[in-house]
């Protein structure tokens, strides 16, 4: 018979310091017994900028003398358990994995890149292997994921909004635009990404928001018109949407341009004045109702009075009409002090993804968008907390085996990243 072409390693680890840990078994009188070897467990490790290899070491014991065991039903042979994996029988431990998502989605490094990273630290592998790696882990984080999305939608206040994300169509064999959504609770600060086949349509909003009860603010896109008539669902508009669309005009028209920025202005410093003076939110409604509705009123008076006078389809009259077709959504932020003046800082959170998205350049599929969802969400979540994702990280990955084992009784809300503690 032909001789079989042996296996490759998929990893080649060249002389990487070693870190032995020895686990012992627990409640157990190890001078009734004697050693008669050892079981290895090796997994892949990693801090910033230095790798390693753990050497997870269980001595086996045997019972000086065996009757004991036959008089008490002990057991002749003992070793420790094995520690619960967050790959079952894989290399990676939990700090190289962390370290991999965070490369990917914190740095915006690529799989190809980290792959010429990690050889220079003295391992060798295959972009592939990172890729074997970063299904499972995102498997295992999909159920603190969900978690994560039933604590932001029982929020009162959300702020919501989408971004496109390049993602392969194999029939078509290229990338198509698709989208994401992105939710926010301004209360406790916590977000999740949403991916739905790369849909925008208003049939995924009303799915993805069918129980939410409360003030949703946007950008006043048309597929949130859909909660226009919900008694339970408040539309709140964003001022920074409204001062863009006139501040495209500048050119066109400067003179009616500059007086409607200035009564979006006078508006910005009223929410200066209140965050210089630190102010709680029922004084920050009532400042807003003294001095922004005033102000806020005025606008909409302008904005009646100066439509006519230009021409409909010029930039200044497409800016007007957009303006003054949301001005209704903004009367809630006067009378609720966790309203925000704007929806920037839902988009400031997209940042991270846009980044993201010029360095890996698409999604192979609709998992691996799914899956991007899942990442960008917690690690978004943990900026939102002030959390160190790094830490985080490998103290979740490390940790999800023993929750979601069969019998587990723990609760996965303690690993969210605003009640986590290390």
């Amino acid at each position: 018979a032909a001789n079989k072409t042996p296996r490759r390693n998929r990893v080649v680890m060249n002389n990487l310091p070693v870190v032995t840990v020895v686990i012992e078994p627990e409640n157990v009188d190890l001078s009734r017994y004697v050693k008669i070897g050892e079981e290895h467990t090796r997994t892949l490790e990693m801090k910033p900028g230095y790798l390693y290899v753990k050497d997870t070491v269980r001595p086996t014991y045997a019972l000086k003398n065996e009757m004991e065991a036959v008089d008490n039903g002990e057991k002749a042979v003992i070793t420790a358990p094995m520690p619960l994996m967050p790959i079952y029988k894989g290399m990676p431990g939990a700090s190289m994995l962390a370290e991999v998502l965070l490369q990917k989605y914190e740095y915006h490094v690529p799989f190809y890149r980290q792959v010429k990273q990690l050889e220079h630290l003295g391992v060798k592998l295959s972009r592939n292997t990172l890729d074997g790696w970063f299904r499972p882990v995102c498997e295992l984080l999909r159920p603190l994921y969900l978690e994560l999305r039933k604590k932001v939608l029982a929020a009162d206040y959300l702020q919501v909004d989408e971004t496109t994300l390049p993602v392969i169509n194999h029939e078509r064999h290229k990338a198509a635009k698709e989208y994401i959504w992105i939710v926010r609770a301004a209360v406790p600060r916590l977000l999740f990404f949403h991916y739905d086949n790369g849909s925008r349509s208003q049939k995924v909003a009303v799915r993805l928001l069918k129980n939410f009860k409360g003030y949703l603010q946007s950008d006043g896109h048309p597929i949130y018109d859909a909660f226009e008539d919900r008694e339970d669902v408040c539309l709140c508009g964003c001022l920074a949407h409204i001062r863009r669309h006139i501040e495209l005009c500048k050119e066109e028209n400067p003179e009616y341009a500059m007086q409607g920025l200035k009564f979006i202005q006078d508006m910005y410093n009223v929410e200066y004045m209140a965050d210089k003076q630190e102010l709680p939110y029922e004084k920050r409604a009532e400042l807003r109702q003294r001095l922004s509705e005033p102000i806020l009123d005025s606008f909409e008076l302008w904005l009646k009075n100066t439509y006519p006078k230009v021409l409909k389809r010029s930039l200044i009259g497409k800016a007007i009409a957009y303006a003054y077709s949301l001005l209704p959504r903004m009367k809630p932020y006067l009378h609720d002090g966790r309203i925000f003046i704007d929806n920037n800082r839902c988009e400031n959170a997209l940042r991270p993804l846009v980044i993201s998205r010029k360095n890996m350049l698409f999604c192979g599929n609709h998992e691996a968008a799914e899956n991007t969802a899942i990442i960008c969400s917690l690690l978004g979540s943990c900026k939102e907390r002030g959390v160190n994702p790094r830490e985080w990280l490998n103290d979740v990955i490390s940790k999800l085996p023993y929750y979601l084992a069969p019998k587990s009784d723990r609760d996965l809300k303690e690993l969210l990243p605003d009640v986590w503690r290390k």
